[in-house]
């Protein structure tokens, strides 16, 4: 095939630089910098050194697609079957892109030789400064023309001596400037003495002339010119297959840094949003802080009032009294009978009014102080804000009692009822903790009071039970700080524990079957005259659902018949089957 024919790969101006190619057109390996010394075509397409490949550290993998592997001696050229089994390889990484390597059976030395490489050194030895490159006959002088026919590099003096010999006199020789190909015949690694210049279309390898007559007898073998296109046909389609990937990849990467600038805008706006937000809702915490040190200390000053004029009253009261004493004792023991006498009346009167007022015995104020962190304090600067202090005190007269047993109740049966803490205002006080007590004594005997159960609900609330023995009147008693609640004391009817129905509730059936003697009572019983109906004693007999034995048209009701000759059962009487 012709050296200055056209490539085949179409498409390889297009590629960028780095990418479908990999290392082509590059002179320098990416692990020791230098030119390539036997350059080694890794399967990710990264060239590398033979000697930098044997340096890396190898690791074991288990190669599970079987011994058949693109890694071989110059690739799938020269690739011997293999029967697919499990078994045990060396692997190493790409030192560009950290692929994972399978190493062939034969090492590094097994992977395929980039010749591209190679001829790219070539070029570079050649066109740099210095030595170039020697010919490849003599080895000793520098090159300066290129038999085409043998694809050999020659000096001036084997270029003359190539020209006279008949064999090689009509071989076309040319100057190497400018030139692209440089490198020097791909020799059969199986004979060694034969160039590469035929292709096994069954093995999908080039061979040599050697291999055709021996190992590639009788397969469809072809001189390399007549096939390329075949071959390169395929991988140029495969290019152009890959080539929209290619360019879709460059798209996706040039949106990246577009995508990456609005992420980093939209990240510093919330950032900003978030600084504003946390700084202003700081502000109204700070101030809300404020408000509820200032109203504590509001507090504070108020009890302490409170306390301090519970104090002047007290140092008053007691000077007063103090006055009255001494100066009843200094009467009393200095003074003859006419002054006493004529003082008695000024003296019992201070005496008396003093003795009548009322003071506390535990001076002081309520002291219960408290901060609820999670209750819900409105809103600061537009903020919802948490945190409340808490002074209430409960006031008894605003406190309420409920309950369907609170003026009535069964003997030996529990009644209860509710008791609705409030403060001064009317606010429920929401929490428990309060001194209740209840007091349930008969009026008849008032020194056997009945015992009380008080449940504190921890939210204002308060339970109270209590069991009384006998039936009768009651008197209830609910004191909070030796304070009445709102409606306390007040009277409870306690009555007889409930009577139940004796009978069955039904119809009369002498009435509701017009007399038939044939009709049955669900009671069972008879009448006088052979009627299987009943009367229970029921003047009139009503004609509806009631009780057999009292009569009672509502079936959850209290039975009141009372056995005796007086009662309206014995009108008529209900004889027993």
């Amino acid at each position: 095939m012709s050296e200055n024919r056209k490539p085949l790969l179409g498409f390889v101006g297009k590629l960028p630089s780095g990418t479908a190619l990999g290392n082509s057109g590059k002179t320098h390996c990416p692990l020791c910098m230098g030119l390539f010394q036997a350059p080694r075509l890794l399967p990710c397409l990264h060239t590398v050194c033979t000697t930098c490949l044997e340096q890396l550290e190898p690791f074991s993998v288990v190669d599970i697609r079987g011994g058949e592997s693109d890694t071989s001696s110059e690739g799938p050229l020269f690739q011997e079957l293999e029967a697919h089994s499990l078994q045990p390889q060396i692997g190493i990484l790409c030192p560009v892109c950290d692929a994972q390597v399978d190493l062939p059976r034969g090492g590094v030395k097994a992977l395929t030789v980039d010749h591209l490489a190679m001829n790219d050194v070539m070029l570079e030895s050649l066109r740099g400064e210095g030595q170039g490159l020697v010919c490849d006959l003599c080895s000793d002088r520098e090159v300066e023309k290129r038999c085409q026919t043998c694809k050999a590099n020659l000096c001036h003096f084997c270029c003359q001596a190539h020209r006279r010999q008949k064999k090689t006199a009509h071989h076309t020789m040319v100057d190497l400037k400018g030139y692209s190909r440089v490198g020097k015949a791909i020799l059969c690694p199986a004979h060694p003495a034969e160039e590469l210049r035929l292709f096994c279309e069954l093995c999908d390898r080039p061979v040599c002339r050697d291999c055709v007559v021996g190992e590639h007898r009788e397969h469809p073998c072809d001189f390399t010119g007549n096939v390329i296109h075949k071959h390169g046909d395929s991988v140029r389609e495969l290019l152009r297959g890959t080539q929209p990937r290619v360019e879709a990849l460059e798209a996706a990467l040039a949106q990246i840094p577009e995508t990456q600038r609005a992420l980093q805008e939209r990240v510093e706006a919330v950032a900003a949003d978030v600084h504003t937000f946390s700084e202003g809702y700081i502000r109204a915490i700070e101030e809300h802080r404020d408000k509820l040190l200032k109203q504590l200390e509001d507090i504070r000053v108020q009890k302490e009032n409170a306390l301090q004029l519970q104090k002047a009253q007290l140092e008053q009261l007691l000077a007063d009294m103090r006055t009255g004493v001494e100066f009843t004792e200094h009467l009393l023991t200095s003074g003859s009978d006419l002054e006493i006498l004529i003082t008695k009346g000024v003296v019992v009167e201070r005496l008396t009014k003093l003795n009548q007022v009322e003071y506390s015995a535990c001076p002081g104020v309520d002291s219960r102080i408290r901060f609820s962190p999670h209750k819900k304090a409105g809103r600061c600067r537009g903020y919802e804000v948490y945190g409340a202090i808490s002074t209430q005190e409960v006031d008894p007269a605003k406190c309420v009692l409920q309950g369907e047993d609170l003026h009535r109740a069964r003997e030996k049966q529990t009644a209860s009822f509710t008791l609705f803490c409030k403060d001064a205002a009317g606010e429920s006080m929401g929490r428990g903790g309060d001194d209740i007590r209840v007091t349930v004594v008969p009026n008849d005997k008032k020194d056997s009071p009945v015992r009380t159960v008080v449940q504190d609900n921890k939210d204002g609330t308060y339970s109270i039970s209590y069991t009384p023995k006998e039936p009768g009147i009651y008197t209830v008693l609910v004191c909070i700080k030796e304070r009445h609640v709102q409606g306390s004391p007040f009277t409870v009817t306690v009555r007889k524990r409930h009577r139940s129905h004796t009978g069955v509730f039904h119809c009369c059936t002498f009435c509701s079957s017009g007399g038939q003697k044939t009709a049955r009572c669900a009671c069972g019983g008879t009448m006088p005259g052979g009627y299987l109906g009943c009367g229970h004693g029921h003047k009139g007999h009503p004609g509806r659902p009631h009780w057999s034995c009292c009569g009672k048209f509502t079936e959850k009701s209290e039975c009141t018949w009372a056995s005796g000759p007086s009662s309206a059962r014995s009108l008529l009487r209900t004889v027993a089957l």
